[in-house]
């Protein structure tokens, strides 16, 4: 009986374990991508209406926009869950991520206010996104010693890099719209979704990018060289 050395095995699974994490990563980048835009979406398809909420949070209570957003919550949450990156540091951070994106989820913002669920909201949405921003800046940057980074990995890191502070500079401008400007202004023009919205997209996007599925792929050597 001819039985395979687990050796072999291990590599004859790799490829397939290899497949799954980079599928993960557009999976997660894209719930990031899509999310500000389904959830307005969701509120036409349930009220007939494309007004804006002050939050993208604010739609909770919106029909098919509050079903949309808490769907893709847990969505994020499992796909962070399963994700299973180069290190083990990875998949702590993402197991971290999985938690906050389930928090924000369960503790929706519109249950109360000033109240220990509303404050709860706040702390894995800023949680969530401390996640995003450690992703892009630190750990999708990190090069193997032992390899020769390419060009196209070192204009991978300037997206990781630009997309992180966009995120921060985001975060501050949510903690600005809520604490230093008036709420009419802040309502007016919706300041809180777009500073949300603008995050979130770069999050997708730095997730992504860190797929190499369409675009800034290392280029594979050809033979002999």
């Amino acid at each position: 009986m001819n039985t395979e050395p687990p050796e072999n095995a291990s590599l004859k699974k790799q490829p397939d374990q290899i497949i799954s994490y980079l599928t993960l990563r557009v999976l997660i980048g894209a719930t990031g991508v899509l999310l500000p835009f389904l959830v307005v979406l969701g509120k036409f398809i349930s009220d007939g209406s494309w007004q804006l909420e002050f939050s993208i949070s604010d739609y909770y209570d919106n029909g098919t926009g509050g079903d949309i957003l808490v769907g893709i919550l847990f969505v994020l949450g499992f796909f962070l869950m399963s994700y299973k990156g180069p290190q083990p540091i990875d998949n702590r951070v993402a197991n971290v991520g999985c938690l906050a994106a389930l928090g924000v989820a369960l503790f929706p913002t519109t249950f109360c206010t000033g109240c220990w669920v509303h404050t709860l909201h706040f702390v894995f949405a800023l949680l969530l996104f401390s996640v995003f921003i450690f992703f892009s800046i630190y750990l999708f940057r990190k090069t193997h010693p032992d390899k020769k980074m390419t060009t196209e990995k070192k204009y991978r890191n300037r997206v990781y890099l630009i997309c992180g502070i966009i995120m921060i500079l985001c975060i501050l401008g949510i903690a600005i719209s809520f604490y230093l400007l008036k709420d009419s202004i802040s309502k007016k023009y919706h300041l809180v979704y777009w500073f949300e919205s603008l995050a979130l997209v770069s999050f997708g996007i730095s997730w992504i990018t860190k797929s190499e599925s369409f675009y800034l792929k290392d280029k594979k050597k050809k033979s002999g060289t």
